[in-house]
């Protein structure tokens, strides 16, 4: 299975494993993108996480910037994943389409339950650790890549939850809880 993982890697297919979560990077789930066209965009800070949605405009869709016409930015999911298959470890990256599907949400909608409770990203590891997946991966069509890409996640568990329904689930009953 091993050989024909690396076979697919090199013949740029998508090739199906089944793999284990072993850990998620939790310290950089996201990256900005105009909430037009959707093309990246940097905050002059650096930190892409918590800056205000008008406070970077698309340098495409407004290459002269006015306070009036200031585009929403919006915040996409790409995370770091070690996953496991029976004989090989590997680094994968998952982009905001194949992560909706183990959140359950956006992006957004993630990072204001996160500031809300605010352990939410390292619990994301918790809980997706050990889960096991079909996936599929693909090599990177980008040649500075360095590792594969999670094209898309079906959990092999009947009992399997997106992360933010486990989430709210945990911190609705350790409010009401005496």
């Amino acid at each position: 299975m091993e050989e024909e993982a690396e076979q697919g890697e090199r013949g740029g297919r998508t090739q199906m494993l089944t793999c284990t979560v072993l850990g998620i990077d939790h310290t950089n789930f996201f990256y900005r993108v105009c909430s037009l066209c959707e093309r990246t965009i940097s905050s002059p800070s650096g930190d892409e996480t918590d800056a205000p949605a008008s406070s970077s405009l698309c340098k495409f869709c407004h290459p002269h910037p006015h306070p009036a016409s200031a585009s929403a930015s919006k915040r996409l999911f790409r995370i770091l994943m070690s996953v496991a298959t029976e004989t090989k470890v590997f680094n994968v990256i998952c982009f905001d389409r194949v992560a909706r599907v183990l959140f359950g949400c956006s992006a957004d909608d993630f990072f204001n339950f996160a500031k809300l409770h605010p352990f939410s990203d390292v619990a994301v590891n918790e809980i997706l650790e050990g889960e096991m997946f079909t996936m599929a991966l693909t090599k990177p069509l980008n040649g500075n890549a360095r590792h594969l890409r999670l094209a898309s996640a079906v959990p092999l568990s009947s009992t399997f939850q997106p992360v933010i329904q486990v989430l709210r689930e945990y911190y609705t009953s350790s409010h009401t809880s005496p």
